[in-house]
């Protein structure tokens, strides 16, 4: 199954505080600057989502409240939640603070129903933290992982074995799970517009057209997919950036907002038990161009220190007339590996 937090940052807030509630929210960002890490569903209905530049969505959205983000409360949430997975399998796969695969074929409490299992944990989740979650179940991940966006907010939809077949062939391509947006816009212009139509192409055919990614979607528009769930996904980076309100010209400027940065992703990288060797900054300058430069070290490292100076000196290189409107560090090559084997077994749905 695949369970999904509804609005999850905007919900926290929400939650956390009434005046908020039932108003159209965006964690993140400002009015004139930045972009908008989570939206309520109030936001949503104007058309407000994540990722979207703020100013794009004050204009949509003018009675839009911008809240600050508070990473380490929607952290703290999201150990609750992980912890009330772990009473029911310990195959977990997170995707992220607010989502996560669960193999429940083999579960603790010894559940034959996995419709039974979704309920119940999506009504844990929300006497334990007062958030609501919605779940999708069914035989693979990529079912399942749609399926958990068709009775959102707050609900679950299970696709069975035997309605797969269907439900991918009359599934809108932009809703395939790993068709991005242009990619399902060059499928449109091609007459491919439900898992029907891309069935009419072969593998090979498929392959041609769009790499390694073509035999992905040969099979997933047949609903095939044979992922385990993976407990020990590896993750490639740690890391942080900050939007400013107003653009830093001066270099000192630059160097302290710097540092704060690697104190926040040297913290990230402790808490997680990670460390790396490869220390790439991020800017972006006043007229939206983006750069990003790199150093890799011989060891591993989640010093704060180590990071900020090699941040530091990749800083040093960028032009010296260009303010910059964001910075960002991550850290990659990181000292995990997988160590999991996956099979698949049978459960009553």
């Amino acid at each position: 199954m695949h369970i999904d937090m509804d609005a999850f940052f905007a919900s926290v807030e929400q939650r956390d505080n009434p005046d908020l509630r039932g108003k159209p929210v965006a964690v993140g960002g400002s009015r004139e600057r930045g972009v908008v890490a989570a939206a309520s569903y109030e936001a949503r209905v104007f058309g407000v989502k994540s990722a979207m530049p703020s100013s794009i969505a004050a204009r949509r959205c003018p009675n839009l409240i911008f809240v600050p983000p508070r990473f380490e409360v929607y952290r703290e949430v999201s150990q609750k939640i992980r912890a009330i997975f772990y009473a029911y399998t310990d195959l977990i796969e997170p995707l992220s603070l607010d989502e996560a695969f669960l193999d429940v074929t083999q579960n603790k409490r010894q559940m034959t129903s996995a419709t039974d299992i979704a309920r119940e944990i999506r009504q844990r989740i929300f006497d334990e933290t007062g958030l609501t979650a919605s779940a999708g179940i069914s035989v693979n991940k990529f079912i399942a992982k749609v399926a958990s966006d068709i009775n959102k907010p707050n609900g679950q939809k299970l696709i069975h074995p035997t309605q797969i077949d269907a439900f991918t062939a009359n599934l809108e391509i932009k809703r395939f799970f790993g068709i991005g947006k242009v990619t399902a816009g060059r499928l449109n212009d091609m007459g491919i517009h439900t898992g029907a139509d891309l069935r009419k192409y072969t593998r090979p055919e498929l392959v041609q057209m769009f790499g390694k990614s073509g035999s992905y979607y040969y099979h997933i528009c047949r609903g095939l997919d044979d992922r385990p769930v993976r407990p020990d996904r590896i993750r490639k980076s740690v890391g942080a950036e900050r939007t400013y309100s107003e653009d830093l010209s001066e270099l000192d400027d630059q160097q302290t907002a710097m540092r704060r940065i690697a104190e926040e992703v040297s913290k990230r990288m402790k808490q997680g038990e990670h460390r790396g060797k490869t220390i790439t900054v991020k800017l972006r300058y006043s007229d939206f161009t983006t750069h990003t430069r790199s150093r890799s070290l011989d060891h591993f490292t989640d010093l704060e220190a180590e990071i900020y100076a090699i941040a530091a000196d990749l800083l040093e290189g960028h032009p010296r007339e260009q303010a910059l409107r964001l910075l960002g560090i991550s850290v990659s090559k990181l000292d995990t590996e997988s160590r999991s084997e996956g099979g698949q077994l049978t459960l009553d749905f």
